[in-house]
């Protein structure tokens, strides 16, 4: 293409299109007790499912996404995006019920999808190789800020403007995206390199995916692994809050957990090529497992407040850095066997694991009772299933002539 941009500013943009789902979900969080006093005072617990609604969205619109921005060129499909997620953010904002703001997040998280999914499209047609994972990776590490600042400016925005500027900024946010792109970035995308919109394509390359043995309990674990991450972000404001009394500090201390736990890619990184992909997750799930089973135990005691803050902290970022152990890790094992459908095969893993994740998490928030025992057992049992599944996934492996 016409080079109008440097590598730096490339990158940068790139990372803008990931921020949008973390800028999403993370800057709602300290919103979710005042929306849930005046949509729903009679079940403040509901609001949680302003964060799920979205991340079913995400899911759907992953399905989508890729294959359109190869149909259609990568541009529109994000102009397309972008524009439903800025109509729904404005409908969000001026939401009277909470049923008419579920909604719009739904399409807010169908519009979110197509920057981030084809942000990453752009990365391949631009660049291959070491400088397309080198350009990958730098996006990542300033994608990894994004949760730490955006409960602080959340917060910010709600002691400025109330919980409706929120969604004044995600409109302000994507419009600064796309103006930024349509100036600055030529279509990567040749027309003679488009491939036509098919969906019997699309539904025999689900089933390929689901029938290969190693590719389903990948992306079953994954499911899980995006659950329990899920239901922690639902869950961990109202526990802040009801549960230790901490409403005030936070994002402070969530964006302290994320950038702790933003290590764990580097780590991964440095332990894969030794360990193998596997044998991590497998590993991970197992030290899960125990810290869970630790963490309901010692909440049955009587400790000190402070004590058991510190507790509950330690766990969220023991969870959080599962997550950067192990979502890489399986999104890797399951494409490995896919080569032939890559393309087709990201949006139907992104979509089948976030659906179904959003779908496990939903529930288990709503189960929230002033304690974090429904948190607490939800994740201990999905890491149990999840460990299960890796030790088959193993015995799979171990059947497979080498």
């Amino acid at each position: 293409m016409a080079n109008r941009m440097s590598r730096g500013e490339f990158v940068a943009l790139v990372a803008m299109m990931f921020a949008t789902i973390a800028f999403s979900i993370d800057s709602m969080l300290p919103a979710l007790p005042k929306i849930g006093a005046q949509l729903s005072p009679d079940d403040v617990n509901k609001a949680q499912l302003i964060l799920t609604s979205f991340v079913l969205g995400l899911g759907v619109g992953t399905f989508f996404t890729g294959p359109l921005s190869d149909a259609f060129g990568r541009k529109p499909v994000i102009y397309v995006g972008s524009a439903l997620y800025i109509l729904s953010a404005a409908v969000a904002w001026a939401s009277s019920s909470l049923e008419v703001l579920l909604i719009a997040r739904i399409f807010q998280g169908v519009g979110c999808s197509a920057p981030r999914v084809v942000a990453m499209a752009i990365i391949r047609d631009l660049y291959s190789g070491r400088e397309m994972a080198r350009i990958v990776s730098i996006a990542m590490m300033i994608f990894t800020l994004v949760p730490a600042i955006a409960p602080m400016l959340g917060a910010g925005l709600i002691a400025l403007t109330g919980w409706r500027g929120i969604f004044a900024s995600f409109m302000l946010f994507s419009l600064i995206t796309i103006v930024w792109m349509a100036l600055r970035l030529p279509e990567p995308l040749a027309v003679e390199n488009r491939r036509p919109l098919r969906l019997p394509l699309m539904i025999d390359a689900a089933k390929q995916m689901v029938t290969h043995p190693t590719v389903r309990i990948s992306i079953m674990v994954q499911t899980l692994c995006l659950g329990m991450l899920f239901t922690m972000l639902v869950m961990v404001q109202p526990i802040y809050d009801v549960v230790h009394n901490s409403a005030d500090s936070f994002p402070f201390w969530f964006g302290f957990v994320a950038l702790m736990s933003g290590s764990a890619s580097l780590l991964n990184a440095a332990l894969v090529v030794r360990l193998g992909m596997r044998r991590i997750v497998t590993w991970v799930l197992g030290a899960q497992i125990l810290f869970t089973v630790a963490v309901i135990a010692l909440n049955s005691m009587d400790l000190s407040s402070t004590l058991s803050f510190a507790l509950f902290v330690s766990w969220q970022t023991a969870l959080f850095f599962m997550a950067g152990m192990t979502m890489g890790n399986l999104n890797t094992i399951a494409m490995e066997p896919m080569g032939h459908i890559a393309g087709m095969a990201a949006s139907v893993i992104g979509a089948i694991s976030t659906v179904l994740a959003a779908a496990i998490a939903a529930p288990i928030g709503l189960l929230f009772d002033g304690s974090i025992a429904p948190l607490a057992f939800g994740i201990l049992i999905m890491c149990t299933l999840g460990f299960g599944l890796m030790l088959h996934m193993g015995r799979i492996e171990d059947r497979v002539p080498a």
